[in-house]
């Protein structure tokens, strides 16, 4: 083979090679720049996941609040009065209060659907109303009920300056109840025998699975005799001269809401848009009632529900309003 062919295969072989490293490192390169794109990407994504989280858990508030508006506030009171509920006395107490404190709220209207609950919760609702009412007099604030305003709901409509229903609304049922279940006839069948010890001769009050005691019986009946009597000096406080008195309107009974306004338990028929546009004269409606992330409401009902359970052994059944 001569020099020439010699320099001729030389050359091949080093263009391939150079051709080689050419592609080695333009794979490289490629691969690189895929890597950093999908870094990007999941950057990306990770941050709007962020940004979604962040949207569900901080309130942000409402928007419109902070347009310099006039008018009226609302604040929605649903469900069972109870600590570890919707409608607690937190929730509904720091809604009336950011309410209150804003400067173009004209009036407030309380939205109720709810069958009563805890007359400690409704008890802590309706003295705050009370108490911002004698702080902005210039506010009025007006309960509109919906489906349902029974016991602890009332208790808590009661407050309020006037009243509105549907007229088939249900509204009433101003009693106290405290409930429970008696299994000694089933215990004796079954051949079962009650062990109880206690420290204190009525610690075991109303335990179910002993029989009646008729001195606990008469003093819980006295106990609920004596929140009875608050429940009704808050709806005559209340109604005043509007109340018009019988014989069953403190028996626990419940009325429509064309029945409940004969009787002076509410002023006359209204919804939330009516009663903001027509009452207050400020048809604007702006919603304050306090929406709670899904974290905070997991650890409260948490917290309420090993609470609850030590009340329940070292206190035993509780009176609800309802």
């Amino acid at each position: 083979m001569d020099e020439a062919s010699k320099d001729k295969e030389g050359a091949q072989g080093e263009n391939w090679e150079r051709r080689t490293l050419e592609r080695f490192a333009q794979e490289v390169l490629r691969e690189q720049r895929a890597k950093r794109r999908w870094g990007i990407f999941f950057k990306l994504l990770g941050f709007a996941y962020l940004v979604a989280v962040l949207a569900l858990v901080v309130d942000w508030g409402d928007p419109e609040k902070l347009a310099d508006r006039r008018h009226t506030a609302v604040v929605n009171l649903h469900g069972t009065l109870e600590a570890k509920g919707e409608a607690s006395a937190e929730n509904i107490v720091a809604s009336l209060q950011s309410a209150f404190e804003d400067k173009r709220t004209v009036g407030v209207v309380l939205r109720i659907n709810s069958p009563g609950g805890s007359p400690v919760q409704s008890g802590i609702i309706h003295d705050e109303i009370k108490r911002l009412r004698a702080k902005h007099p210039e506010i009025p604030l007006h309960a509109v009920i919906e489906d349902i305003c029974a016991s602890g709901g009332y208790y808590v409509a009661a407050a309020a300056d006037s009243i509105y229903v549907d007229k088939a609304s249900i509204v009433g049922s101003i009693g106290v109840l405290m409930n429970g279940f008696g299994f000694t006839g089933s215990m004796d069948k079954l051949g079962v025998e009650r062990r109880l010890l206690t420290a204190g001769e009525n610690k075991g009050f109303l335990d179910p699975f002993s029989p009646q005691d008729g001195k606990q019986k008469e003093h819980a009946q006295r106990l609920l005799d004596d929140i009875h009597q608050q429940f009704i000096k808050v709806v005559r406080d209340g109604r005043g001269q509007r109340l018009k008195e019988t014989p069953e309107v403190f028996s626990g009974l419940m009325w429509t809401g064309a029945q409940s306004i004969q009787l002076g338990l509410a002023d006359g028929f209204g919804t939330v848009e009516s009663v903001a546009r027509d009452v207050i004269k400020a048809e604007k409606t702006l919603d304050y009632s306090v929406r709670e992330n899904l974290a905070e409401r997991f650890a409260k009902r948490l917290g309420a529900d090993m609470a609850e359970s030590l009340s329940l052994r070292l206190f035993g059944d509780r009176p609800d309003i309802r």
